[in-house]
């Protein structure tokens, strides 16, 4: 194999490669003659059949694997012999080819920058913290007693209001004959809950127990029945009982029932909830800002290759929320030029995150990678089952859970070593400054 080396400009390195057709023909003839140990054709024994009639069956596929394996071959020893980190696939361009003649082909590769050592003892950040009041988990509270609501009884007999529970029998008209499915007994509905065709629990309000009343309503024209869709109807509906939907008291009874020992031990989990949740904003929120400061800091070329593929990942959800009817505001090469920008930094963060976790051992743990699989079935209730099984039958999957763990445990092996300052904040700033970082993220994409 004879390598010259034709380019060296920034990260792009290509070389000439020539394969003398000797090597070729050499490992055809090694697998032909292999092949005939075994062969059976008819008219031959078994490993009798001349190697000159498999040449004529097998030689030109094995010649094509012969050349895909010199190919291979040639690309990772010049690879290996030059020091080279591809930051993509080799690309290949032959040049000539031929069963007599030596095989030539040009191999481009795109090396990885070198990025050096990376200081965080030099970052400076500021870190939002938020300290939970009483005031909100005893709101965390109220909530979740009002999404637990108890019905009860009526205290006297009134007429029926938004928020009430009512049992009714109905049954549906369209031109004044009833329609399938149309009819139900001892229907319990929540006025206002929107859970039946729009304007229908409207019409319950004042209803008193025992009385008859005739609902008019159009079905949606998007209804899932075609029959009925954008039709008007009539119901005719008979109200059999009204009960009042309470807040269930904030005591023992309401955390045994949310899955806790007592209201102690509720308490001090949605405390708990609501630190984490105010923890995970303010850490995005520094996370930014020492990407910010990484990406001012550290101004080395990347592989127009990676940005290449960034890009078009970028640039097909703008065609994509155009195909959806969305406006996307901009002249379109300016818009490019902009997203282009976006993918060359999210790049140059990208490679530098992962050399940092390489320079210092960072791993994802199998355990981890699991860890991650299940938490991915659990915002699936029901189904957890075939989420598990799915990433079981698709490593490839599971290796895509790899890349966000792999970048929080290198964030917050950075973050260890920045000077990071924590900041008393309220709720109400803490969020503030969470959608002032999503509005200039939008503007900067």
């Amino acid at each position: 194999m004879q390598v010259t080396e034709i380019a060296n400009e920034g990260l792009k390195r290509a070389y000439k490669i020539v394969v003398p057709a000797a090597t070729l023909t050499g490992e055809v003839d090694s697998r032909l003659t292999e092949m005939s140990k075994t062969a059976v054709m008819p008219g031959f024994r078994r490993g009798k059949v001349p190697v000159t009639i498999l040449r004529k069956q097998y030689g030109q596929a094995l010649f094509g694997e012969a050349v895909q394996k010199a190919v291979q071959d040639s690309v990772g020893k010049t690879v290996e012999d030059n020091g080279l980190r591809p930051a993509l696939q080799p690309r290949v361009d032959v040049k000539a080819i031929g069963e007599d003649k030596d095989l030539e082909f040009d191999v481009t590769v795109e090396i990885m920058p070198e990025i050096g050592d990376v200081d965080f003892s030099g970052i400076e950040l500021e870190r939002l913290k938020v300290a939970v009041e009483d005031k909100a988990v005893d709101e965390a509270l109220e909530r979740i007693a009002a999404a637990n609501k108890e019905q009860k009884d009526l205290a006297a007999p009134r007429p029926a209001a938004k928020g009430d529970m009512v049992k009714i029998d109905f049954t549906g008209y369209v031109d004044g004959t009833a329609f399938p499915n149309g009819a139900a007994t001892d229907y319990t509905v929540e006025i206002g809950s929107a859970s039946l065709i729009p304007g229908f629990e409207d019409q319950l309000i004042g209803a008193s127990a025992g009385e008859d009343r005739e609902v008019k309503v159009t079905f949606p024209a998007d209804y899932g029945n075609k029959e009925l869709a954008g039709k008007e109807a009539t119901f005719k509906v008979t109200v059999k009982e009204i009960r009042e939907l309470v807040a269930r008291p904030i005591d023992d009874e309401l955390a045994k029932a949310s899955g806790f020992d007592n209201l102690e031990a509720m308490r001090k989990a949605v405390r708990e909830r609501i630190e984490q949740d105010y923890a995970q904003v303010s850490r995005t929120l520094v996370k930014r800002k020492l990407l910010d400061q990484l990406a001012e800091r550290h101004k080395f070329s990347v592989p127009a290759g990676l940005v290449d593929l960034e890009f078009e990942g970028i640039w097909k959800q703008v065609e994509d929320a155009k195909a959806a009817g969305q406006k996307v505001e901009g002249d379109e090469e300016k818009l490019k030029e902009e997203y282009r920008g976006i993918a060359d930094r999210r790049v140059r963060l990208g490679l530098l995150l992962a050399e940092v976790g390489r320079k210092n051992n960072i791993e994802v743990s199998a355990a981890e990678i699991n860890q991650a699989v299940f938490r991915e079935a659990q915002r699936f209730q029901g189904q957890e089952r075939q989420v598990l099984e799915f990433y079981q039958k698709n490593p490839e999957m599971r290796d895509r859970l790899r890349a966000p763990i792999f970048e929080d445990k290198t964030i917050d092996f950075a973050l260890e070593l920045a000077k990071v300052t924590d900041k008393p904040v309220s709720p109400d700033d803490l969020l503030k400054a969470a959608r002032e970082a999503e509005d200039d993220k939008a503007d900067a994409a």
